[in-house]
């Protein structure tokens, strides 16, 4: 079940308030031993996180589904994806954040009105436990919610019509995304070449898919770490192409093009009226998303 996006709070006693992360969305499957973590898309995630497997393992409940999101967090709390593209630090811990049960002692809960679900949830997982969590409810007070979305520096909230039945794939009303930050996926289409000392890259070059055009939106020069910098140029060169993929062909001196099949994680303050983004910053490569998922028709 996806959320759609709200550019204003909704308030009502019908409405609850959950912290939105910035991470990765996974669905967690157990069926006795046997514990699956997979994408949204369908990616084996399993192999990945070790830790979150055997806390699932060692949870009551040997048959059920749960939906939630893999995070790691920074040290005042806050979820950070750039932080989840290093989680083979040994430093940084992932946790899988709980926000929805699906199916529980063979019992399908899609039906099932959100707060059942979510009762399920913390008898599952009544508080924090190593690297699982319940998702972070907040006040039912929209306005209240927001402003603490602020104040701790969270991406946003996410508004939830406590009634609501789960619907699989739909992105539905009944949830509500209201971001603080903007923060959304994008096509890479091409490259800079690097200035001074910084080595692969200078900037990506990013676009949109409108009605079947990879539409450029932008340089993104910032953001980058010693070690993305090494890894996304050995992704590049792996995918470059003569002809460039941006309909029309942006203006930039020295571009390099490659074929638009990696999808980046960016930062952005806002979109300027012809349609770029202003003082973008990149945060990682999302493995779990797929370039044709990304369109202008979409974005937030």
């Amino acid at each position: 079940m996806l959320s759609s996006l709200s550019k204003e709070m909704v308030d009502g006693s019908e409405w609850v308030y959950e912290e939105k992360y910035d991470g990765i969305r996974a669905v967690a499957y157990r069926d006795g031993d046997r514990v699956r973590v997979l994408s949204r898309t369908g990616q084996d995630m399993t192999a990945g996180v070790p830790n979150i497997v055997e806390a699932l393992r060692a949870l009551s409940g040997d048959d059920f589904v749960l939906d939630g999101e893999l995070v790691v967090f920074d040290k005042t709390g806050v979820s950070r994806f750039q932080l989840l593209q290093r989680r083979r630090d040994p430093r940084l811990r992932v946790v899988y954040v709980v926000f929805d049960c699906l199916r529980s002692q063979g019992r399908d809960l899609l039906r099932r009105p959100l707060e059942e679900r979510r009762k399920r949830v913390l008898e599952l997982i009544p508080l924090r436990a190593g690297p699982l969590m319940p998702s972070r409810r907040l006040p039912r007070d929209g306005e209240r919610a927001l402003a603490t979305a602020r104040a701790k520096g969270w991406e946003g909230i996410i508004a939830k019509l406590a009634t609501s039945p789960y619907e699989p794939g739909v992105r539905s009303r009944a949830w509500l995304k209201v971001k603080v930050r903007g923060e959304a996926e994008f096509v890479i289409g091409g490259y800079t070449p690097p200035q001074g000392s910084r080595a692969e890259l200078g900037a990506l070059l990013v676009g949109l898919y409108d009605q079947g055009q990879l539409r450029f939106t932008g340089k993104v020069g910032t953001g980058y770490t010693k070690e993305t910098l090494r890894d996304l140029g050995a992704k590049l060169k792996r995918v470059r192409i003569d002809a460039c993929p941006f309909d029309p062909p942006p203006r930039v001196p020295g571009a390099m093009w490659v074929q638009p099949r990696l999808v980046a994680q960016i930062a952005y303050a806002e979109w300027t009226a012809d349609g770029k983004l202003r003082q973008p910053a990149f945060l990682g490569l999302r493995t779990d998303k797929k370039p044709e998922v990304c369109t202008w028709a979409r974005r937030e």
